[in-house]
């Protein structure tokens, strides 16, 4: 079985080809079956071609649920809003209805490219000490997690309708009837959904209720199981016929902050006022030029879009293309510009409503020519890198991340696009259930260091009302003014490096998006090398470990979605080591 890192040369050929044209084409040299390499335990993906539309998940049942959406002619936003309540649903240790989420979304009609901040928020209640012990210093992570004490106020109702009142064109109630379908008739738990309960038996058996319905009788639920979830579909309807407003002034909305208060381990001290004030926020994408194309994402509070241009924008310096994917020296750079994007967005990216984040100066020319010439001047890994000095008033705050999230992405036939990265944070957030779904975990995401000796303030530490930083990266990449890829990754902090590695395989190394989301992960968040077991890259240990680095081989457990529109139709791609699928007309 040939490796994937073999299909680069002539896949190279094809891409040079296609840059000479003004228009976006698709590059035809393709294996358009990708088994996984031997070992890996992957399942294997197809390249997916369609015609006008493509909707594209982790779950194959939220798939179906947008493809059946868009089949009937409705927007991206329609699908999108069927796929998460049917995500909330199937894949409850990823996101939900009691998680938020970041949108990218390009409106065809306007021609405009905007995104959406549906972040959780912390209580008003919060203060900087709120992740510290009573001695003053920063609790166990999973300390933090448990009970009510880490939840956020959920955006992702509110995202739903405020998205469909913009964007939506079929009747809104019209768009939950498969994830209702599915609650109240059952639906069979996939392997992946029953092996994270298995993982996670601990932490799921402290409350009655979650226990109750992911371990019943004391037992994890077994791949196969059919699963009903009435309380879900009574909400779901509730959602259908009056809209998100009960989940932030009605019964739902009383119903989570009686379950965060009144939580036997860490209750929370959120009230029904911090629902009601709750809003999904407009902001402006940050966009970053790469080759020929704009690379645009969501900017802060995320550190996606803003850590994936200063990446994209060191390796604008060098050619890429030339070195290769076998080439050690192109994974150098990706990982010593990764590191310099880790380095700044731990001193500089927090929420803009309450910090001055210098996002221009962060993914400016100059600024990161300047971080180039320092990865150019030798042929090693760099020792040591340091954040740049782009201001001078924040302390570094390190936050834990974990992947549990989920990624989608669509394409309609009016040409419109969404690309959304969607999280309860902790794989099943924090355990606690509320209305048929898992609330989220999210304020765990703030640094839980207020502050350093020398008096400087954390940029990203707890604030009542602030929306904790994030990694998330949904990113759609711009060609002659118009959409050219929607792509995003769950996976925590390696979001960014997942994505940024498609992004290179597919622009640089001229893969189609399937190679490219397939393509072992490798990747450097600041003091080590992963690099994905089971897979070649591990050949590539002792040549990094040569270069000066330490390398950790582990499971990079990614979930890569993308749509590449061109000229032709559209092609798509899912994450072999997930359980995604595509579908298009």
């Amino acid at each position: 079985m040939k490796s994937t890192w073999t299909l680069n040369i002539l896949a190279t050929l094809v891409l040079a080809a296609c840059a000479q044209s003004s228009e976006p084409k698709l590059p035809v040299v393709s294996a358009d079956t990708h088994a996984p390499e031997q070992g890996t335990g992957l399942t294997e993906q197809k390249l997916v071609h369609a015609k006008k539309f493509m909707a594209a998940s982790a779950n194959p049942l939220a798939t179906e649920a947008g493809y059946e959406i868009l089949k009937r002619g409705g927007s991206a936003i329609d699908a999108m809003i069927a796929m998460q309540t049917t995500l909330s649903l199937t894949e409850p240790q990823s996101s939900g209805l009691g998680g938020g989420a970041f949108l990218v979304y390009w409106d065809n009609k306007a021609k405009k490219l905007t995104t959406f901040d549906a972040r959780e928020t912390a209580p008003k209640s919060a203060t900087p000490e709120l992740f510290l012990d009573e001695n003053g210093k920063p609790l166990a992570f999973m300390k933090a997690v448990v009970g009510g004490r880490s939840v956020g106020v959920p955006g992702i109702p509110k995202l739903l309708e405020d998205t469909h009142k913009r964007y939506g064109k079929l009747p809104w109630q019209s768009l939950f009837d498969k994830p209702v379908q599915l609650a109240e008739q059952g639906f069979a738990v996939s392997p992946r959904m029953s092996q994270s309960i298995k993982q996670n038996k601990e932490s799921l058996q402290r409350y009655p209720q979650t226990a109750a319905y992911f371990l019943p009788n004391g037992t994890p639920l077994a791949a196969g199981t059919v699963l009903k979830n009435p309380e879900f579909a009574r909400s779901v309807k509730l959602l259908a016929t009056q809209g998100s407003a009960p989940f932030y002034k009605g019964k739902p909305a009383q119903n989570m902050v009686n379950t965060i208060t009144g939580a036997t381990d860490n209750p929370g001290k959120i009230t029904l006022a911090d629902f009601k004030n709750y809003r999904v926020i407009e902001r402006t994408p940050v966009c970053a030029p790469y080759r020929e194309y704009e690379v645009c994402g969501m900017g802060a509070p995320s550190s996606g879009g803003i850590a994936l241009g200063q990446i994209l924008g060191i390796l604008q310096t060098q050619d890429m293309k030339t070195l290769g994917a076998e080439n050690i020296h192109s994974w150098r750079w990706i990982g010593d510009a990764s590191r310099v994007a880790f380095a700044d967005r731990d001193y500089y990216v927090a929420d803009p409503d309450f910090v001055t984040v210098p996002t221009k100066a962060m993914i400016s020319k100059s600024y990161l020519n300047g971080r180039a010439r320092e990865i150019r001047a030798t042929d090693k890994a760099l020792p040591q890198i340091n954040a740049g000095k782009l201001s001078n008033q924040f302390a570094a705050g390190k936050p834990v991340e974990l992947p549990s999230t989920s990624h989608i992405v669509v394409v309609d036939k009016e040409g419109n696009v969404v690309s959304m990265t969607t999280s309860i944070e902790n794989a099943f957030g924090s355990t606690l259930m509320a209305n048929g779904y898992l609330l989220n975990n999210e304020l765990t995401d703030f640094a839980f260091n207020p502050g350093n000796a020398e008096g400087k303030v954390v940029a990203n530490s707890v604030a009542s009302g602030k929306r904790p930083r994030s990694s998330m990266t949904p990113t759609i990449v711009m060609k002659n003014g118009r959409p050219y890829m929607a792509v995003g990754s769950p996976g925590g902090s390696r979001i960014i490096g997942y994505v940024a590695k498609t992004l290179v395989a597919h622009i640089d190394w001229g893969m189609d998006i399937q190679t490219a989301i397939s393509l072992p992960n490798m990747l450097n968040r600041g003091s080590v090398y992963e690099i994905e077991q089971d897979t070649s890259a591990t050949a590539r240990t002792p040549q990094l470990e040569k270069l000066g680095y330490k390398v950790q081989v582990r499971d990079l457990n990614s979930g890569v979605q993308g749509i590449v529109i061109g000229k032709d139709g559209l092609q798509g791609g899912a994450d072999p080591r997930r359980e995604g699928k595509v579908m298009g007309d």
